[in-house]
């Protein structure tokens, strides 16, 4: 097995006022009305996309932990060509890799309709903001590598 890279910058430790602050959002945004297991899908899509070593095994272990098949999670790189994937997870896993994907251009309304048909506007918030914040961890977490993939 390879040696996993060394932690390159720790900035939960050296800002830690910003990093509890992170940690307080973080927590906030878990009292949502979504089901776990379909955040836990859309954390591991971001980090996937996001090269976030950390959180990709994080949020996938997390996502099998809560009840989401592992089958689910293992082909989350080809969800659109996997049949389990339900309409709802679909619509999420678009919203997520679209808004993950700002640099490729905006969320389109075809994709942004797509959510909206199957998430209520407070739904749809939750989901937003928890896409906005996995993308956060996986920008710290990917680039700084603080904590070690063990």
């Amino acid at each position: 097995m390879p040696t996993p890279p060394p932690v390159r910058l720790a900035v939960d430790e050296l800002l830690p006022l910003v990093n509890r602050r992170m940690e307080g959002l973080d927590a906030a945004a878990e009292k949502v009305s979504l089901d776990i297991g379909l955040l836990e899908l859309v954390r591991t899509r971001a980090s996937q996309l996001n090269h976030c070593a950390y959180c990709t095994d994080a949020h996938g272990a997390e996502a099998v932990d809560v009840g989401q098949h592992v089958r689910k999670v293992l082909a989350l790189p080809v969800w659109r060509e996997a049949p389990f994937f339900t309409p709802r997870e679909r619509a999420a896993l678009e919203l997520t890799e679209a808004i993950t994907q700002l640099s490729n251009g905006p969320v389109t309304d075809e994709v942004w309709d797509g959510a909206a048909k199957e998430f209520t506007e407070v739904e749809l918030a939750e989901l937003v903001w928890s896409i906005a914040i996995i993308n956060t961890w996986n920008r710290l977490a990917g680039p700084a590598r603080p904590w070690p993939v063990e």
